[in-house]
C-alpha cells in the first residue's frame, strides 16, 4: 500500500485531490503517458490482482489518454516498449 500527502488512507485518490491526479489500472494508457512525459505520482498496490497507476493531473493528460483509447496517438516504439519496462520494473520492485 503507498500512502501519501497526494492519495486517500487506502492509497487511492481521495475525492479532495481527484481534481489533482488521474488513476487508471491500463499498463498500456499509463506507458502512453509517461512517454508523452506525463509525471507518475505513485504506483496503488493495495490490490494484489491489479496495480492503479497515479498520474498528477496536467493539462492535456485528458487528450491523451482519448488519444490513446481512439488509436489515435503517435509514440516512438523504442520509447513505448522502454517505459513499459519501467513500469513493470516499478510494480516488481516496490
Amino acid at each position: 500500500m503507498i500512502q501519501n500527502d497526494k492519495t486517500g488512507e487506502n492509497g487511492r485518490v481521495s475525492a479532495d485531490n481527484y481534481q489533482k491526479f488521474l488513476s487508471t489500472y491500463d499498463l498500456g494508457c499509463s506507458t502512453a503517458l509517461v512517454s508523452c512525459d506525463f509525471e507518475l505520482a505513485s504506483l496503488d498496490k493495495s490490490n494484489p490482482r491489479k496495480v492503479q497507476f497515479i498520474f498528477h493531473r496536467k493539462n492535456g493528460i485528458e487528450k491523451v489518454v482519448d488519444q490513446y483509447w481512439a488509436d489515435h496517438l503517435e509514440v516512438k516504439a523504442r520509447t513505448f516498449f522502454d517505459n513499459a519496462k519501467m513500469l513493470k520494473n516499478r510494480i516488481y520492485s516496490e
